[in-house]
């Protein structure tokens, strides 16, 4: 049977402090609604309905995507109503899940085994044990441990309120009960809002049973209402994306000091030091090193690599293996390091090819550049490939020697095995084998006196 993944993200998010909606606020460097949307994706045949309100334009041009359907709620009456703003878009028959925008790690084998418990007579509830159940909906069970109900806070009575037993939200259903029983919702609480846990006693009402589910972890289902909430989520996925990163065989030298934004595979043997940061789609080869503080975007790393301190990585980015980078490296977007090429402290490169085993060793720029084999960039030189308005290539040949403060002015080629000689402003082409020198004539004056302030100034 098709399902139909309702995901409520109209909150306010009012105690964020923020002009941004919650739903967008980050998490492992992605809004939390994009991580629920991702999990939602994993179930077959889903259909996502996304209802949104407070900065719901933001919201929808931050997840574009042809395949949601959204829907706004223009006021914010409670879940119960913003699920009845969806219902127009559920199917005539099919499963429907109730997910939330700012519940962003719940797990894609706890909504399938969820969405398995419904059936044409039983809707599915996930709930969570809680030791401190404070500000959460308590499930209320008849004496054979039937869920009969759910009883928000503000309405529990004492002896409801000592349940620890609670909701989450999730919920499953057919969508002849959904519609059935959302209708007769009413607002008769202290909030005057239409709960969505009412749905519960009107489905029994209707001969439904209730079926309920835990998650494996209570980190699932927790919700995200203020910045230290996001905190603490974030905290627990790095930790439990570390635990999964050190099984397979990564060292880090520090888990709670290890951060990863995006999409990181390593091999076997690494090693990554403290506070060193992933984001994007990053893939490290074995046997690779990672030193403190280091910045990784989007980069493709072979194997033996060694990146030192400090590094920043901006990819996407390319570095064969037995290279080496750093420290105080950056490498920017189109940089492709060959075998064994080395690019060393205070050096930056973007859109540059540095071929097998040369060297870049400090205090250059080498930008939009092909670098042949076995060359050598001594320190301070630069490619000066921007005239303003368009950005010209620089080509070095196999075993060139660039000497230190050298400028090259862009577009040039220097051939293969030529030697340009330090401090040299190279706007010609520079022909193989050969050496070129372009500076000004030095000139030396003896005994010379520096100039003196006279006496009162």
């Amino acid at each position: 049977m098709a399902v139909d993944i309702i995901i409520l993200a109209a909150g306010q998010g009012t105690r964020m402090g923020s002009a941004l909606p919650k739903v967008l606020h980050l998490l492992a460097g992605r809004p939390l609604l994009g991580h629920v949307l991702t999990t939602a994706r994993t179930l077959p045949d889903a259909k996502l309905i996304v209802v949104t309100g407070a900065g719901g334009e933001t919201v929808r041009k931050r997840l574009a995507n042809a395949h949601i359907h959204w829907v706004e709620q223009t006021e914010q009456l409670g879940t119960g109503h913003a699920v009845l703003q969806a219902l127009p878009a559920v199917s005539t028959d099919s499963v429907v899940l109730i997910l939330y925008g700012d519940v962003p790690l719940i797990a894609a084998a706890t909504l399938k085994a969820l969405v398995a418990q419904v059936n044409a007579k039983t809707m599915a509830l996930l709930t969570v044990e809680l030791s401190d159940p404070t500000g959460y909906g308590r499930i209320v069970r008849d004496a054979g441990n039937a869920v009969v109900g759910i009883v928000e806070q503000k309405d529990a009575t004492l002896e409801q309120l000592a349940i620890t037993e609670v909701n989450t939200g999730v919920l499953a259903l057919g969508s002849d009960c959904l519609r059935r029983c959302l209708p007769a919702i009413g607002n008769d609480n202290n909030q005057r809002e239409y709960y969505l846990t009412d749905i519960i006693a009107l489905a029994r009402q209707q001969g439904y049973s209730v079926e309920t589910l835990q998650p494996m972890a209570a980190e699932e289902v927790q919700g995200v209402n203020t910045r230290a909430q996001l905190a603490a989520l974030e905290r627990f996925y790095q930790h439990r994306l570390a635990a999964q990163l050190m099984d397979a065989g990564v060292s880090l030298a520090d888990p709670d000091r290890f951060d990863c934004r995006g999409q990181l595979s390593a091999g076997r043997d690494v090693q990554i030091d403290v506070n060193c940061v992933f984001e994007g789609q990053v893939t490290l080869g074995d046997n690779v090193r990672i030193g403190p503080n280091a910045v990784i975007r989007d980069a493709d790393i072979g194997n033996g690599v060694v990146i030192k301190a400090h590094c920043v990585i901006e990819g996407p980015v390319r570095i064969e293996d037995g290279a080496e980078v750093g420290p105080f490296a950056r490498l920017r977007q189109g940089t492709h390091l060959g075998e064994g090429a080395k690019v060393g402290n205070f050096v930056e490169t973007k859109q540059a090819h540095v071929g097998p085993g040369s060297k870049i060793n400090h205090l250059s720029y080498v930008g939009d550049a092909e670098l042949g084999a076995g060359v050598n960039i001594g320190a301070g030189t630069i490619t000066c490939n921007y005239d303003g308005v368009n950005k010209h290539k620089t080509v070095i040949g196999d075993g060139a020697f660039i000497g230190s403060n050298t400028s090259l002015v862009a577009p040039v080629v220097v051939g293969g095995g030529a030697t340009v000689g330090a401090g040299s402003t190279i706007t010609h082409d520079v022909s193989e084998g050969s050496l070129a020198v372009a500076r000004g004539k030095q000139r030396t004056v003896d005994n010379w006196s520096r100039p003196r302030r006279k006496d009162g100034e």
